[in-house]
């Protein structure tokens, strides 16, 4: 049986055990996304956020090199197309880095999860000034309430004056790290029409991690690694093997098998994952204004996909 789109053949549809195989390793990718958070937020404890990712980010490049060796062999952009693909490797990568890994430092691990989650609204609005979407009513009224969820959460961080609030700074960055990511996402559409998902992203991924080694490696020679538990070396090998490298190839798959917005609908699971984790092991008690956000964020996401899918 054969998939058809506008009346043509897109290939086999996803036999059932695929289905059920995919299904489960997007359920593992969420599960690895919501411990994450907390993870490093625990592991920032004792290494700087500099150090932190020049230390995880070569081993995400190293697991995403080998999975590419499993899969057929690495391959190469053309040379008229490493300017491209360098400046969106610093953007992702050395540029979105910078604002998650000092955001999280600064905030709550729950926090970081549900303002990562509006990353799709952020995707959506920069695709629609560059004409590639158009939205209808359903699509702005869900960004809408994202973006009121997303008020929430910042303000339920604790006031004490005014705006301000124990965790501003880090949230501010925390959006600051979705919006990269999303003009990342956006900038990145033609080479991945041209090349595909996985080998883009590897590209990225390997000239971010060169830029983040060389801007973490003053604060590796200062950081006492020898002094450094193994549970905090634990959370580098997670962060990056897991978290980066393994979650990577588990979403390109999900995208293949069952499309990108089913597989996006997934990660929209994390923060709830992540919430629970965070509170359970760094007791971060969510506020009720907070948590109230949450469902607001995760309610503006599905209108939006929603309005999204009846129109494309």
């Amino acid at each position: 049986m054969s998939e058809k789109y506008n009346g043509r053949s897109l290939g086999p549809a996803t036999p059932p055990l695929n289905q059920a195989s995919t299904d489960l390793g997007l359920l593992l990718m969420v599960l690895i996304w919501g411990i994450n958070f907390p993870f490093i937020k625990a592991s920032l404890v004792e290494l700087p956020p500099l150090a932190f990712n020049a230390l995880r980010f070569p081993l995400a490049a190293l697991t995403v090199f080998l999975a590419m060796r499993a899969r057929g062999g690495v391959s190469w952009p053309e040379k008229a197309d490493w300017p491209r693909l360098v400046i969106l490797g610093v953007f992702g990568n050395v540029v979105y880095q910078g604002f998650f890994i000092f955001g999280i430092d600064a905030t709550s691990a729950g926090n970081t999860s549900i303002l990562l989650a509006t990353t799709p609204v952020w995707t959506l609005a920069f695709s629609t000034l560059r004409g590639h979407e158009n939205p209808g009513a359903l699509v702005w009224f869900g960004i809408l309430a994202t973006l009121s969820g997303i008020s929430l959460v910042v303000l339920g961080g604790g006031m004490a004056l005014g705006i301000h609030s124990s965790t501003l700074k880090g949230d501010l960055l925390m959006i600051g790290a979705a919006i990269t990511w999303s003009a990342y996402s956006v900038g990145s559409r033609g080479m991945i029409r041209k090349y595909g998902s996985l080998p883009v992203t590897a590209w990225t991924l390997w000239v971010g991690s060169f830029g983040l080694v060389i801007l973490g490696f003053p604060s590796l020679l200062q950081a006492p690694l020898d002094q450094v538990s193994p549970f905090t070396w634990l959370g580098v090998g997670y962060a990056g093997i897991l978290a980066i490298g393994l979650a990577y190839i588990l979403w390109y798959r999900g995208v293949q098998r069952i499309g990108n917005s089913r597989t996006a609908a997934y990660a929209n699971l994390t923060p709830v994952v992540a919430l629970a984790v965070a509170w359970v092991w760094l007791e971060e008690v969510p506020r009720p204004l907070q948590l109230l956000g949450a469902v607001v964020v995760l309610a503006g996401l599905a209108l939006a996909r929603m309005g999204g899918e009846r129109r494309s």
